[in-house]
């Protein structure tokens, strides 16, 4: 599979935008824990190799290549949808949510966002959405890096406050392990309880 491309950013500058952010989530479909997503606008002169869907790369990988995004100029925001805010409006309002709440937290609202999959309600920026963008689009694929070393990081403390689950390990999402775990203590504060896989737990 080819590796995301400038292609998209370079037509919207051409179109006169000047800062560009994509943005991508970790964690939708996790059993527990938030939803975070990111925002970044990477220069077309960054230089920096490797930038793909995270979901692609190790564990390893994605923090390397954060670690050096600063000193490329990628510029990155963070955000996130509480577990309490994915039970009360739904995933996908949950999603969208923590998406906009990046955007808003880059600091200076863009003049064009680059979305995965779907477009965000209530932006005031320009937005186009795009299918398998973290594979396709390089700012996205940036954002889904940064999304995902940022909730890995917060799910490896949850996994101090909420021993015995393994969250450090399958980072909340529903692997044998989670399964058996809950099994043998029930569910904690971090799980999604109106997730069908939580029923026999509520």
């Amino acid at each position: 599979m080819s590796a995301p491309t400038f292609a998209v950013e370079k037509a919207w500058y051409a179109r006169g935008a000047r800062l560009i952010v994509g943005v991508d989530e970790a964690g939708a479909g996790a059993w527990a824990g938030p939803i975070v997503a990111a925002a970044a606008s990477v220069p077309l002169d960054s230089r920096l190799g490797g930038i793909r869907d995270s979901k692609l790369l190790t564990a390893a990988s994605r923090e390397e290549l954060l670690a050096g995004f600063a000193a490329r100029g990628i510029r990155v925001a963070t955000a996130e949808a509480s577990v309490e805010e994915i039970t009360r409006l739904g995933l996908r309002p949950a999603n969208l949510l923590a998406l906009k709440r990046a955007v808003e937290a880059f600091g200076e609202m863009p003049d064009a966002v680059l979305v995965d999959w779907y477009r965000i309600p209530g932006l005031a920026a320009p937005q186009e959405a795009y299918v398998r963008g973290d594979r396709r689009v390089k700012s996205i694929a940036a954002a889904s890096i940064a999304a995902k070393v940022t909730r890995d990081r917060l799910m490896a403390e949850a996994d101090l406050q909420y021993p015995g689950y393994g969250f450090g390990v399958h980072k909340g999402y529903g692997t044998a392990a989670h399964r058996a775990a809950l099994a043998v203590r029930g569910a904690c504060l971090l799980h999604r309880m109106t997730f069908a896989p939580l029923t026999p737990y509520r």
